[in-house]
């Protein structure tokens, strides 16, 4: 799983296009025009209009030239689009500097940069581009040319109203830019999740294929490999006794039925190997997670008890995967033991990992299996600096809830410590896909019906 948290998972393609920025200045700057044009000469308001086209149409050759340097899919570095946005903010103050400050009640469209930002961008840059704002905002409370009204009549406007103006747009855009970033976080580190999740099983499939391209590639060979097993017979009966290459065809005879014997056994893997090989028991399926962490230096109990038979699954890399996820977690905050308990009945199937350390503290309990939610400062297991990002727990809880799982975290009634993972199952949905054996009967029914004919 470390080698996944170091992949992109597709954040560069969360990345504004430069077309999309393009499309939304485009379209700022025709209502900027429009609004321009119809204050001078709709309602005749006297205004600076040469400077205001000035300031439209330097935005309009910057459109052009981002047009012209890049490409309709080009995607800008956070920095870039960042830039441009704060481009965005001062061309808007100049314009409202030119039309009477924040008592023009366009000054509303400050926070339409912030909303980009929040969802497009980090806090630290969400963070810049808000004070951006709150400044350009100030400086235009005092700082700004007379609203444009009609020519004679004098507009009093007290600065106490203008003063909520400012207080309106400051607070709104702190409140969407801190709404807009949770919501945009959120949904980025859910969307880098299920990629990770996605990679880890395609990962695992990827394996359980490879039984049945080794079972193809042996039913292939077999033909070629029955020729050289017949050419080799036929070097054998024609060569004279005592012939000075007499051991190397018998080498080669050898190796052929060697070669021959390593075949059958792949081509056996889609037939009756493929049962015991793709399916195990309970007690199996937790040695196969368990095995792998028992390098640690902690000591791995399991313990089983139930009623009737054992639980047989099929064979589930992912759910391997997870339980193995669930106690390498165990692992890391064990102090001495990591206890797995299976119980199984007639209706379910359920297995506990316990371990005996400090368990999960109250702040993170109800926020468990969720991505990027973990308080892991002292780990065995993963030593690499991106480990213990949350991300392990998220996958481990998806693989097993796909299996028909549902996974319970809690911490061990007191007087002892250490945390507690529940994983519990229907016995129909564990055993679902599993490959019955036919019975001995079953099996001798169509010689019996043979015989019977």
């Amino acid at each position: 799983m470390a080698d996944s948290t170091e992949l992109d998972l597709g954040r560069r393609s969360r990345r504004l296009r430069v077309d999309t920025l393009i499309r939304l200045r485009w379209l700022a700057l025709c209502g900027q025009t429009i609004a321009v044009l119809l204050v001078h000469y709709g309602f005749g308001f006297p205004i600076p209009l040469g400077y205001c086209l000035l300031i439209i149409a330097l935005s309009a050759w910057l459109n052009i030239f981002l047009r012209l340097r890049f490409g309709r899919s080009d995607r800008l570095q956070d920095a870039q689009a960042s830039l441009m946005l704060a481009y965005d903010i001062v061309q808007l103050s100049l314009l409202l500097y030119l039309t009477g400050g924040l008592n023009n009640p366009f000054s509303l469209l400050f926070l339409a940069p912030i909303m980009i930002g929040a969802v497009s961008f980090s806090g630290r840059i969400t963070f810049g581009l808000t004070l951006l704002v709150i400044a350009a905002a100030t400086v235009l409370t005092f700082i700004h040319q007379p609203l444009p009204w009609v020519p004679g009549a004098k507009l009093e406007i007290p600065f106490l109203y203008s003063a909520g103006i400012w207080c309106a747009i400051t607070v709104g855009a702190i409140f969407i830019a801190i709404y807009a970033s949770w919501v945009a976080e959120e949904t980025r580190k859910l969307a880098d999740a299920f990629a990770a999740t996605e990679l880890v099983i395609a990962r695992e499939r990827h394996l359980t294929q490879l039984d049945g391209l080794a079972a193809a590639a042996a039913h292939e060979l077999g033909t070629p490999l029955a020729t050289i097993t017949l050419v080799v017979k036929e070097l054998q009966k024609q060569l004279p006794k005592g012939a000075s290459f007499e051991e190397d065809v018998a080498l080669l005879s050898q190796e052929v039925a060697r070669c021959r014997g390593i075949l059958s056994k792949l081509t056996s893997l889609d037939d009756e190997s493929r049962d015991f090989l793709g399916e195990m028991s309970l007690g199996v399926l937790l040695e196969e997670a368990a095995g792998p962490h028992r390098d640690f230096g902690l000591k791995i109990s399991i313990e089983k008890a139930g009623q009737g038979a054992e639980p047989v699954c099929r064979r589930n890399p992912p759910m391997v995967y997870g339980l193995g996820n669930l106690i390498e977690n165990a692992i890391d905050f064990a102090r001495t033991e990591v206890i797995i308990r299976a119980r199984w009945s007639q209706a379910s199937v359920e297995v506990t990992i316990e371990d005996d350390g400090p368990g999960f503290s109250p702040e993170v309990m109800g926020s468990l299996g969720e991505p990027y939610v973990t308080t892991k400062k002292d780990r065995r297991a993963k030593m690499d600096e991106d480990s213990g990002l949350g991300l392990g727990l998220f996958i481990a809880k998806t693989l097993l809830e796909r299996s028909g799982a549902t996974v319970e975290a809690t911490n061990r009634a007191p007087p002892v410590s250490g945390a507690r993972l529940t994983i519990r199952w229907p016995r129909l949905a564990f055993e679902q896909g599993r490959r019955t054996r036919p019975s001995r009967e079953e099996m001798l029914r169509p010689s019996i019906k043979a015989t019977a004919g």
